[in-house]
């Protein structure tokens, strides 16, 4: 399967028990095989592995949000440039940027009882998604569809439905 060409940057807080470069390229390829316009080798993604301090001010910079977020992403393409480019095989391109707060996802991660590794999955996924113009916030519709992408990305890395809550 074809993947968006993965720019990494990876703090050294996130350590090295982890595999980041590889889990960030298995999350692109699932993210990919659930929307297959992310499918386009000719688009540059830049992947950091950053920490709080670095999203919490781009988060206050770019969206008037004065704390961190777990993962923000800052796409270079309008959706419409992004379903094009993924039918022309000569476009090349930055589709844009995806920065994780590498607090935030611990706490999040350890909220949820699940590993570091499988959250940070999560908001790869997430972020490629909108990347590629899909958006929770917009509607509710758009929020489900989304979430649906997400879920189905995520199960072809065999790991759970992150908004099923456990029983």
């Amino acid at each position: 399967m074809t993947v968006p060409t993965l720019e990494l940057d990876v703090d050294p807080a996130w350590g090295d028990a982890v595999n980041w470069e590889m889990l960030a390229q298995r999350a692109a390829k699932a993210a990919a095989s659930a929307a297959p316009e992310l499918a386009h080798e000719n688009l540059l993604v830049s992947v950091v592995f950053g920490d709080d301090a670095e999203v919490h001010a781009l988060n206050k910079q770019w969206r008037a949000k004065d704390r961190p977020t777990n993962v923000l992403s800052f796409p270079m393409l309008s959706r419409e440039e992004v379903l094009r480019a993924a039918g022309d095989e000569a476009v090349e391109g930055m589709l844009g940027d995806v920065i994780l707060a590498r607090g935030v996802c611990e706490r999040e991660a350890t909220e949820k009882g699940i590993a570091l590794a499988q959250h940070a999955a999560h908001l790869i996924v997430h972020g490629l998604l909108h990347l590629a113009g899909h958006d929770h916030e917009t509607c509710e519709e758009d929020a489900k569809a989304m979430e649906a992408l997400e879920t189905k990305a995520l199960a072809s890395m065999g790991l759970p439905d992150p908004y099923r809550t456990a029983a």
